[in-house]
This record gives structure tokens, C-alpha cells and sequence, in this order.
């Protein structure tokens, strides 16, 4: 299946609950930490609702 890299670009700090906790269901918690995910509707959903503060690759 496909992958997309997914970086986080944006600080979770002042950010509700549910975007924090979307977060860490990408395995992302630090700034500019990277992680390689399979390409989902449910991750592509998880992305959308943080887009903000990520930037997504391939």
C-alpha cells in the first residue's frame, strides 16, 4: 500500500484536547518529528483535522 511522510510543523500548545490527542495517534508529539503512514481514508481523515500543524510528503 501507499505511504505519505507526514512532519510536524506546528506547536500543540493552545490546541484542544481532541487535535493533541490526533497527534499522538500519528505518532507525532515533538516538533519536526516525522513519520511514515500507510495512505488511509482514516489517516487521511486525522491529517485533514490538524492540517494546520503538519506538513504531509507524497
Amino acid at each position: 500500500m501507499a505511504t505519505i511522510k507526514v512532519t510536524q510543523t506546528g506547536s500543540p500548545i493552545r490546541r484542544t484536547k481532541d487535535q493533541r490527542a490526533t497527534l499522538i495517534g500519528l505518532g507525532l508529539n515533538k516538533m519536526h518529528r516525522t513519520v511514515e503512514l500507510e495512505d488511509t481514508p482514516s489517516v487521511r481523515g486525522m491529517i485533514q483535522k490538524v492540517h494546520h500543524m503538519v506538513s504531509v510528503e507524497g
